[in-house]
């Protein structure tokens, strides 16, 4: 089985259960965020205060794989997406592991402390990324190891200023980071969301959250779809590549060396067009009620009629926009267009917002428009 086909098919983790789902109110998320709490009683004065900056978020359900080693940033860096080599101690970036034919198998948050690399990922991830690592070692000078157990990981808008001695990842979105390049314009909301995840001892969570005011998944959530920003196993699927969620942007350096699925990658950013694009969608708040993830995305074409061009990827309740939705839909679909979502037995109207640009790609010879590089 190829690391695709174990990443996507999203094996169990082992069952968790955050010491913070003894908190009052807690409620137990699921699926993907099972194991910490969709909220604690209040989900939308919970999203207010996650934005505020004084709420902590509990994402002890996350993964953490550890690199270490004299030869671990050069290692990483011939294997990933992006330039790792180089990487100063508590720098920040984000790498991807693709198969060769360019399709996402990882998706890391990358920071390192000097001796360690750290690669914070979903759940699912964590163990099949430490097997396929250490099976990519050869003879290097390099230990992989996945620490998930003894590592807790603490979400924030904003720098806490107690745990200044902790190693925090500090999200590059939406910057347009070396080597990178933007599909989507200067307007861009995720500048609204600094993020910040904090890495605390496991043993030690429950201390360190003591007497703060907590936010659940559901508020992570919001803030993050409303900053289109894509989320690995939950926006992507077995044949997502890059280009098609913006990542371009913070997760892929066009001019390094030589890495698995390079080809695929610089073949679509210069000479062609990926096939879909993530958008973001305004949903008619009428119902009271949220489409499914997997909920279709219908448009009404003026030649063929009504058909399905996509998929619902996420969507939330947002304290200020109200029902929002991240969906992944065919590359051409008019941008100015309304879209229909259909879950179960309910429409909903559909306002698009622009984050992939239709005609993204084909960059070779192209001086100027919409799509653009590092400043």
């Amino acid at each position: 089985m190829t690391p695709e086909e174990e990443n996507h098919d999203q094996p169990a983790a082992p069952a968790y259960a955050s010491p913070l789902l003894a908190r009052d109110g807690a409620i137990n998320g699921d699926g993907i965020d099972a194991g910490v709490a969709l909220h604690y009683g209040r989900p939308l004065p919970e999203q207010r205060s996650l934005e505020a900056g004084t709420a902590l978020a509990d994402l002890s359900h996350r993964g953490v794989v550890t690199v270490t080693g004299p030869d671990r940033l050069n290692w990483l860096n011939t294997l990933s997406s992006q330039q790792t080599q180089g990487l100063e101690p508590g720098q920040s970036t984000e790498a991807l592991f693709l198969s060769l034919q360019g399709r996402i198998d990882y998706d890391c948050r990358v920071v390192d402390d000097g001796g360690t690399t750290w690669l914070l990922v979903e759940a699912f991830e964590a163990a099949p990324l430490a097997e396929w690592l250490d099976k990519m070692r050869f003879m290097l000078r390099v230990e992989v190891a996945d620490v998930s157990a003894d590592w807790a990981v603490v979400g924030s808008t904003a720098e806490v200023d107690d745990f200044a001695d902790r190693l925090v990842w500090k999200d590059p979105w939406p910057g347009v980071t070396e080597g990178g390049f933007a599909y989507s314009g200067e307007d861009h909301p995720g500048r609204m969301r600094p993020w910040y995840e904090y890495l605390v001892p496991a043993a030690g969570l429950e201390a360190a959250l003591e007497g703060r005011e907590l936010a659940g998944s559901m508020a992570v959530e919001a803030l993050r779809i409303a900053a289109w920003r894509p989320r690995f196993g939950v926006d992507t699927d077995e044949k997502t590549i890059p280009h098609e969620l913006d990542l371009l942007r913070t997760a892929v350096h066009l001019e390094k060396g030589c890495y698995k699925g390079q080809e695929t990658v610089a073949r679509v950013h210069n000479l062609g067009h990926p096939p879909r694009r993530i958008v973001f969608l305004d949903l008619d708040g009428s119902h009271h009620t949220l489409p499914a993830p997997g909920a279709e995305v219908f448009f009404e074409d003026p030649k063929r009629g009504e058909r399905v061009v996509g998929r619902v990827t996420s969507a939330v309740l947002h304290h200020e926009a109200g029902p929002i939705a991240l969906a992944v839909i065919k590359r051409n679909v008019d941008p100015e267009a309304t879209l229909k979502v259909v879950s179960g037995e309910t429409e909903y109207a559909a306002a698009q917002q622009l984050i992939v640009a239709t005609d993204a790609g084909q960059v070779v010879g192209r001086q100027t428009g919409f799509l653009r590089g590092p400043r």
